[in-house]
């Protein structure tokens, strides 16, 4: 058995994927900006993650801009049958690297034949709309407007099916009004647990939900609960917060990103490491004393 199909796999869109994914943001420069350091390292990367068996990659044009996608154009195309593109529309960079809206009929469109030429493709496999009500947050706010735009292009042939990142469950409820939803990006964790109740209902509506920041907003205690067992494990840190990412529901499809061949080595063996009741129960009672005491 290949080490990550120890994760299981999950149906996203119209395709079963492996649970244990790739998120491509690393592979860009620093702030997510420019060429990267290592370019010779970034193609590494993306071959070892084919190799070990990821079939699902997340990626968006305006990281770069456009170089992730040029990257993962060079190293992997032709792409396997089996492997899922996701990517992002919905911002673009400034010159100073400032995440800046892009949200009309225009930048959205542009958007979508931007990644298409850049990633080599006919059609996007999976296409999520960013929602900007929220630069590094959700907010409310309608996205009726872009996220009817991108049904006209899944309608136009160009992408096969929609998602949405950095969204509210409102807004996750007013989208699947408007259009099939196959999953949800937003940012949750062991200590960022907000989403609890949304994982829950897409999970019994058969929609993906793909965590980002598996170690992003920890506060000291619970960063320090965290290595403590993974210091009795003989894990990382990060695998064990993969590991309980992998447990915590089955639609959840994780998408940990690097730069480093022996970190992506170190994320994909989180998918063989299962944690005990016991394990879980002590790493939930601190999120949930941390968050009493807020």
């Amino acid at each position: 058995m290949n080490t990550i199909d120890q994760s299981g796999h999950f149906r996203l869109g119209s395709r079963e994927v492996r649970r244990m994914g790739y998120g491509a943001m690393q592979l860009a420069g620093p702030g997510v900006f420019g060429p990267p350091r290592d370019r010779a390292a970034a193609l590494a990367v993306l071959r070892m993650a084919v190799e070990s068996g990821v079939n699902h990659i997340d990626t968006s044009d305006f990281y770069g801009p456009h170089i992730t996608n040029q990257i993962i154009h060079e190293a992997l195309h032709p792409y396997r049958d089996d492997w899922v593109i996701v990517t992002k529309v919905g911002a673009r960079r400034g010159t100073d690297a400032s995440w800046i809206p892009a949200l009309s009929r225009e930048d959205l469109t542009q958007a979508v034949h931007d990644n298409l030429r850049h990633l080599g493709l006919d059609v996007l496999e999976v296409v999520n709309l960013r929602s900007m009500w929220g630069i590094h947050e959700p907010n409310e706010g309608s996205l009726e407007e872009p996220l009817s735009v991108l049904a006209e292009l899944q309608q136009q042939g160009l992408i096969r099916h929609i998602g949405l990142s950095n969204v509210t469950p409102q807004q996750v409820t007013d989208g699947r009004r408007i259009c099939d939803i196959v999953c949800v990006q937003n940012h949750y964790n062991l200590a960022h647990r907000h989403d609890d109740p949304l994982i829950q209902q897409l999970a019994q509506d058969g929609i993906a939900y793909a965590p980002f920041f598996p170690l992003g907003g920890f506060s000291p205690l619970q960063s320090t609960a965290l290595s403590s067992v993974a210091t009795e494990l003989g894990a990382t840190p990060m695998q064990v917060a993969l590991a309980w990412l992998l447990q915590r529901s089955p639609n959840l499809v994780l998408i940990p990103g690097t730069s480093s061949v022996e970190h992506l080595r170190q994320n994909l063996a989180a998918s063989e490491l299962k944690l005990s009741d016991e394990v879980i129960a002590r790493l939930d009672a601190v999120t949930t004393k941390v968050a009493s005491n807020n």
